[in-house]
């Protein structure tokens, strides 16, 4: 089941999103030692994550963070880097107690999976954080997604459609500068979250917020965000612009 949440403006979005994500870390520490979450990178998720790492109350110290993706062959200081990205905007303002990258320059990118795979396998996400894709990703699964495969982070090929979002967006300047392959935490792990916070703002995104979360279409590898509304746990924070098909 997916709670759809609509507002007039990223901002508003941001705050409200926040407020979410903050209880439900702190409810998390009331009753756990530690929390863990997932973090997303994305213009999407600028507001959001900057009232987040302002949210009053939340003992950091105490959470762990995975990674999301990664581009392969990136490194982690090239300024379109999914490491690069949560550093300025998340761990340059909060201090977790462990935060967990995927090394999308490791020499043996399987490796490099069985590696982190093995590090996410021992405990259980209680949030993650995620957006939609211009083309109804979520993580790098891009259409048709794999519904089946269980391993918690795979090797994936990156669609024209995602390329080019990631070229509109600013973070590369041409398609020839976009990695065709990245590591991914698979639908499977995703969907493994306790509870999943999704934040899906702009026009652009309207078309795949129909496709993915409308009653009216089933659930589909081919709009991969589909499979959110066979979780029991996800709120959906859109715009008027992007929740404008609906």
């Amino acid at each position: 089941m997916v709670e759809i949440n609509i507002f007039e403006t990223k901002e508003e979005i941001g705050k409200a999103t926040a407020i979410k994500a903050a209880n439900i870390i702190r409810n998390t520490l009331k009753i756990k030692t530690k929390a863990y979450f997932i973090a997303a990178t994305g213009t999407s998720q600028f507001e959001f994550l900057n009232e987040l790492t302002h949210q009053r109350g939340i003992e950091w110290e105490k959470t762990v963070m995975f990674h999301l993706d990664e581009y392969i062959g990136l490194s982690a200081d090239h300024p379109a880097s999914f490491r690069r990205y949560p550093k300025e905007r998340i761990l340059d303002k909060i201090h977790p107690n462990k935060v967990h990258f995927i090394k999308g320059d490791a020499r043996d990118p399987n490796r490099e999976c069985k590696r982190i795979n093995k590090l996410i396998s021992r405990v259980k996400i209680d949030v993650a954080f995620i957006g939609i894709g211009e083309n109804g990703h979520i993580a790098f699964n891009d259409p048709p997604a794999n519904f089946k495969i269980k391993d918690p982070y795979i090797i994936v090929d990156l669609d024209e459609k995602c390329r080019n979002q990631q070229v509109g967006e600013g973070w590369f300047r041409s398609i020839e500068d976009v990695p065709k392959k990245a590591i991914s935490m698979s639908i499977h792990e995703i969907l493994r979250a306790k509870k999943i916070i999704c934040v899906c703002p702009d026009k652009r995104k309207a078309e795949a917020v129909r496709n993915c979360l409308s009653d009216s279409i089933q659930v589909t590898p081919k709009y991969p965000a589909s499979i959110l509304k066979t979780h029991k746990n996800v709120f959906c924070y859109l715009d008027k612009f992007s929740a404008s098909l609906l």
